[in-house]
């Protein structure tokens, strides 16, 4: 059991006793659940009406980290959970060519990660660093931030538009004040959740504010089949958005190949070698593929899993794969998607309002980190045209007879952020 090269408990190969498999198994689920349910309750709170669904988000995940698990041989202890890359691409997909654009454009993102693990199997994975370098990847993961913060100030109410409401106010701050408090105080495995710290906390907030309609949950049944949004049954593929959504999945490659360090130097294994980043990234792709062909939200590696890895010291997969059935039998709880569904808006703009720039200073920390040179004008013209581009939600559309194309917001800058680097010199003259 005890492995002295690596200091783990139990090795990726390994199996735990059944009382600690379900236990560390649930810890994974806990550990991806706040941010998992979170990417449907945005995206459909923001849109309108419903997009995703929090039940195939669970499944999705279930199923997408299985498929991975099976595509890595089960040699990567490594879980997948919804994709919050997607949520501002997704809803401008949305304008564009309605919910079957936003799965079509999913799908292409899975056929984007299968595409970039053909090169890697043929060439290796250098030329990745010449498209998708730090000057180019750091203002991409900015933008995904910066362009959702206007959304969390939205949800709490404090807009120059909007009557100032104090409970919702009081309920934000609890919310937010939670989050804070678990990242910088809690031991153990709450300082993994604290997403999930503030959303339970801010609920319960929000109830004593009366905010919260629980007849929904009430007459929820317990077990209920979601339903589900196949290909070609419910829907058939529209290429509008494509172009709108595909082109971040430059961006979560590249997250992708940077957790995969993370987890290889925590179980002292180099998974990018063995079983290799082409395997590594076909698992990506059609857990993505996979997904959006039920209705489920984009898949990713999700860090707060790995974390979770280096915590116990358990890297067996096997946890891993009891984690994603524990996914996948949540998604069938209609009383649980009930109640995740009456969350009120102020609970979630108290949390998004640390998570959206969570994520933006994620893209500056891999400035920092690579220590990109800002004296260099080259690296100040990509980074200054990405982020104007990105935050400030240009669009540029084309109309051809029947064809229309569409390209805005983040998928433009990464556009335009990886030409730029290809054709301005290094030096300056």
């Amino acid at each position: 059991m005890k492995n002295t090269n690596n200091q783990l408990l139990y090795d990726v190969h390994e199996t735990p006793p059944m009382g600690k498999w379900i236990v560390l198994a649930l810890q994974h689920v806990f550990a991806m659940f706040g941010a998992t349910i979170l990417v449907p309750i945005i995206v459909n709170d923001l849109v309108g009406t419903e997009i995703l669904s929090i039940p195939l988000a669970l499944i999705a995940s279930g199923i997408g980290t299985i498929v991975y698990v099976i595509c890595t041989k089960q040699k990567s202890p490594i879980y997948l959970g919804s994709s919050f890359a997607f949520i501002t691409p997704m809803i401008a997909g949305y304008a564009i060519a309605g919910k079957e654009g936003v799965f079509t454009g999913l799908i292409a993102v899975g056929i984007i990660y299968l595409i970039f693990a053909f090169f890697v199997k043929l060439s290796g994975k250098d030329w990745i660093d010449k498209v998708l370098p730090p000057i180019v990847i750091g203002p991409m993961i900015m933008v995904i931030g910066l362009s959702l913060a206007s959304i969390a100030v939205d949800n709490i109410g404090i807009t120059a538009d909007a009557a100032f409401n104090a409970e919702h106010f009081i309920v934000a701050f609890i919310t937010f004040s939670a989050t804070v408090m678990a990242a910088i105080y809690a031991k153990g495995f709450l300082k993994v959740i604290p997403f999930l710290v503030g959303i339970v906390t801010g609920y319960i907030a929000a109830i004593c504010f009366g905010m919260v309609d629980f007849t929904p949950l009430i007459e929820a049944k317990l077990f209920v089949v979601p339903e589900f949004y196949i290909i070609f049954k419910d829907w058939v593929p529209n290429f509008g958005a494509v172009l709108t959504i595909a082109p971040v999945a430059l961006v979560c490659v590249c997250e992708h190949i940077g957790d995969h360090k993370v987890i290889s130097n925590i179980i002292n294994r180099d998974l990018l070698k063995d079983p290799g980043l082409e395997k590594s990234l076909l698992g990506d792709g059609l857990a993505t593929v996979s997904a959006a062909l039920i209705g489920g939200p984009a898949n990713t590696t999700y860090g707060e899993n790995t974390a979770v890895v280096g915590m116990s010291k358990v890297a067996s997969v096997k946890v891993i794969i009891l984690a994603a059935f524990f996914a996948i039998g949540f998604g069938f709880l209609g009383k649980l998607t009930a109640l995740f569904g009456s969350i009120p808006a102020p609970v979630l703009g108290g949390v998004s309002i640390i998570l959206y720039g969570f994520i933006g200073v994620n893209g500056l920390k891999v400035l920092i980190r690579n220590q990109v040179d800002f004296d260099k004008t080259k690296n100040v013209i990509v980074s200054a045209t990405m982020l104007s581009l990105g935050v400030g939600g240009a669009v540029i559309a084309f109309t051809t007879g029947n064809f229309s194309l569409t390209i805005s917001g983040m998928s433009l800058a990464a556009i335009v952020g990886i030409v730029l680097n290809l054709i301005l010199p290094d030096s300056e003259t």
